[in-house]
């Protein structure tokens, strides 16, 4: 296949979080080919310094900075050592989450807690970190990943998609809070999305089929199809697209 390029993306600043496995790593990958400058945290400090080292041998501007992204407080200085080295977010990328299968039953206030932190409260304090030095700069684009599990009625992991569910409506209400500032807010939606996790822990025959099953299309979705819709929404090319969700599930909705 032959993929787009978008002149716009180049030079601009890009945060991303998670990207040193999975889609996070096809995300700060795509980017950098687009010729943009780069910053991506991780909690994998090994992965992600060596994704950061991989790409600046080939001439990329990329940073890394290690950082738990449930500790707010790491994420803002994370967020501070990135501007620095390759500007202020002009584009942000929340990708980061963790899908850990657990029963209702057996869930505890902290594991609670702790699962709304891996995948929700990191997304909106990194959007009210990176505001406003896009309004000073007269507009930006933010990228949420939501989720089809929620939509689907995916069971067991209700925390999960409970915090992938309001990921959608984070999105809309700071794309209205956010858009006379002309920074657009919107939500990618993968499918199943074949990256090594997803691969080592839930693949089986019998899941591909069924989901083979589900889908319109019957190929399996790969990290890149997700990094090439997160370029056109952070591109000039969807300057008038804000408030929604863009599906990457191959038709399983």
């Amino acid at each position: 296949m032959t993929f787009a390029n978008y002149p716009s993306l180049k030079g601009r600043s890009v945060f991303i979080t998670g990207g040193a496995a999975g889609i996070g790593a096809s995300l700060v990958e795509a980017f950098a080919a687009q010729g943009s400058r780069v910053g991506f945290v991780d909690i994998d400090v090994a992965r992600g310094e060596a994704r950061a080292a991989e790409l600046a041998a080939k001439g990329h501007d990329v940073a890394f900075e290690a950082c738990d992204l449930r500790d707010i407080h790491a994420l803002k200085s994370a967020f501070g050592r990135l501007a620095e080295r390759v500007g202020a977010a002009e584009i942000l990328i929340n990708n980061a989450a963790h899908d850990d299968r657990h029963g209702w039953e057996e869930v505890t206030p902290d594991y609670y807690d702790g699962r709304i932190a891996s995948n929700l409260k990191h997304m909106f304090f990194a959007i009210q970190t990176v505001a406003p030095a896009m309004i000073a700069a007269g507009g930006g684009s933010i990228i949420n990943f939501g989720s089809n599990s929620w939509m689907e009625a995916v069971g067991g992991m209700p925390v999960y998609t409970s915090a992938k569910a309001a990921v959608h409506g984070m999105t809309r209400s700071f794309a209205r809070d956010l858009g006379p500032h002309r920074i657009r807010v919107n939500t990618i939606v993968p499918g199943w999305v074949m990256t090594e996790r997803q691969k080592a822990l839930w693949v089986t025959e019998e899941g591909l089929a069924r989901q083979r099953a589900r889908q319109c299309l019957p190929d399996l979705i790969e990290p890149v199809y997700l990094a090439n819709m997160a370029l056109f929404l952070a591109s000039d090319d969807s300057a008038m697209c804000t408030a929604n969700n863009y599906m990457v599930e191959a038709g399983s909705i």
